[in-house]
């Protein structure tokens, strides 16, 4: 039986057991009801780990409340995570995307246009210019031809091209999806997965023994040479998993990018959700997975903002369709999100147990988590070379909020009621 069939048969029960249900472990490890182990043996998060103020103290409660000490009965509850930033310190699209690049293992598209619904006729002709002609399938030359490499990182890194121009263009729900972030599993079209899972894999490798503050060069553009996988994310996982919890990893990376890390923190790739690449013929194709209501595209929904929900929803909870994309009731929510930016802020302000915002200074994400409506929420700086206090204010009130057309507007609670501008008060 799968884990939400699972949870949605144990969750046909009424009233305070449903509510019971989410903070549950599962029988064969939870104490009888109302017989709570001693907390002498709950599963503990390290001591001998930093975590900013009492925010350990905050985490291991929750923990304590929802686990295998919290006595009760019925499905495990559920901790989700991003990645990039939030488990390890960077990013492993640009780990991998630069490991190709260097090693000129990117496939030449049939035509740029080919890579992205929103792909601009500028960026079309930039990439065609700098990047040349040649037989599709067969590797960009990037490691020598570096305009061609400098095209790629730029619209990857600004969604402009080096001139300048804008790289995407077009209408897209800018809750569910961006066209950079989309563009960078469809450039992997026409690799198999398992070579994909190898060239991540190297890139894992490299960006894991260079030193912290490494830098690398792709092309001209400069950026970070080095991963970490963050030692209190480690341990906060193991911890969870120990006391009961069903740990899954939500991405806007590519899923089988980020597959091939999430196992360092003992997650596998059933509990890894990303960006997930249509295989045609064995061969990576540019059709992306769709969610809920919103079929099979080119991207137009992926796990970023509300599309992270709706993913965690799906494929977690089961719940299908248009439902999907809706704010569940607590017994079909996860206890525990965490996450680094405004791509997050959806699915863990959705969290029912704790809210862990990890400081980089996103407006949205840090409106809420300063706010801290509910009294749950978790902010803590980086683990690794924070950032510094950020001069002025969140525009919390005014401009903190994306709509799905990509205006701006005030964060709201939801009550309605606007959140005022916040200082940063949890740093580096």
């Amino acid at each position: 039986m799968t884990a939400p069939l699972r949870r949605l048969l144990a969750l046909g029960l009424a009233g305070t057991a449903a509510l019971t249900a989410l903070t549950a472990t599962t029988p064969a490890t939870a104490a009888a009801p109302g017989q709570a182990p001693s907390r002498a043996r709950c599963p503990q998060l390290s001591k001998d780990l930093p975590w900013y103020g009492d925010n350990r103290a905050k985490l291991q409660k929750m923990i304590d409340e929802r686990g295998t000490c919290s006595g009760h009965g019925g499905p495990r509850p559920v901790a989700a995570f991003d990645w990039d930033n939030t488990v390890v310190k960077n990013d492993i699209s640009d780990a991998t995307l630069a490991w190709m690049l260097r090693h000129d293992k990117l496939p030449r598209p049939t035509s740029w246009r080919d890579t992205s619904p929103w792909l601009s006729p500028a960026a079309d002709r930039a990439l065609t210019r700098a990047c040349g002609t040649g037989t599709p399938g067969r590797p960009l030359p990037t490691s020598h031809n570096t305009a061609c490499a400098d095209e790629i990182m730029e619209i990857r890194g600004t969604a402009k091209t080096m001139s300048g121009a804008e790289a995407f263009a077009g209408d897209w729900n800018h809750r569910r999806t961006v066209p950079d972030y989309a563009w960078i599993p469809q450039l992997f079209a026409g690799l198999k997965p398992a070579t994909l899972t190898a060239y991540a894999k190297r890139a894992r490798a490299e960006n894991l023994a260079a030193p912290v503050g490494a830098v690398q060069t792709v092309g001209t553009h400069k950026l970070a040479g080095y991963v970490r996988y963050y030692d209190q994310q480690k341990d906060l996982i193991r911890t969870l998993k120990r006391a009961g919890f069903d740990v899954y990893i939500v991405s806007a990376s590519s899923e089988t990018v980020a597959e091939a890390w999430s196992g360092g923190v003992g997650v596998d790739a059933r509990h890894t959700l990303g960006i997930r690449s249509r295989v045609r013929d064995g061969r990576l194709t540019t059709t992306i997975a769709g969610c809920g209501d919103v079929k099979d595209g080119r991207g137009e929904v992926i796990p970023y903002i509300d599309g992270k929900r709706c993913w965690i929803n799906q494929e977690i909870f089961g719940i299908k369709g248009a439902e999907a994309w809706r704010k569940q009731d607590p017994a079909h929510r996860i206890a525990l999100g965490g996450g680094d930016a405004n791509t997050d802020v959806t699915f863990v302000g959705d969290a029912t147990g704790a809210h862990l915002a990890i400081n980089r200074n996103k407006d949205e994400l840090m409106c809420r988590g300063y706010d801290n409506a509910d009294g749950r929420w978790v902010v803590n700086p980086m683990f690794i070379d924070p950032l510094p206090r950020k001069s002025g204010v969140y525009p919390c009130a005014t401009k903190g909020y994306t709509h799905t057309d990509g205006t701006l507007g005030p964060v709201r609670r939801p009550d309605g009621t606007v959140v005022a501008d916040q200082r940063d008060r949890i740093h580096g």
